[in-house]
């Protein structure tokens, strides 16, 4: 049987909603970086050279926004702490983004 092929043109289509959500190169790259386990701001940053505290911040809303990553506070008081973790659909991404690592490995220099 021949695998469904969307019509990725459509605005529609879910699987072109989808790539739109992670076509910004930060939100893969946050969503991998929290495949490791739950992370504070500044291991995430520390783990991102090149990512700005304005930059993350808004990644990680964006990603809360649509699910795939969750705030956890773990210290109420001052100073606050927070950790981001990845829900269990930010972690159905662990396969298709192990399949893009192999492919790109694979075809490296070619």
């Amino acid at each position: 049987m021949d695998p469904v092929i969307p019509d990725m043109l459509e605005e529609s289509c879910a699987t072109r909603q989808a790539l739109e959500r992670f076509a910004a190169k930060w939100r893969v790259l946050v969503i991998y970086a929290l495949l490791a386990g739950p992370q504070r701001h500044s291991q995430l940053r520390r783990r991102l050279p090149g990512i700005t505290q304005k930059v993350l911040t808004e990644t990680l809303r964006g990603l809360e926004t649509d699910g795939m990553v969750e705030r956890r506070v773990i210290k109420d008081t001052a100073p606050q702490h927070v950790e981001y973790a990845l829900t269990d659909l930010g972690r159905t991404l662990r396969e298709p983004l192990g399949a893009i690592c192999a492919w790109a490995v694979e075809h490296a220099g070619g």
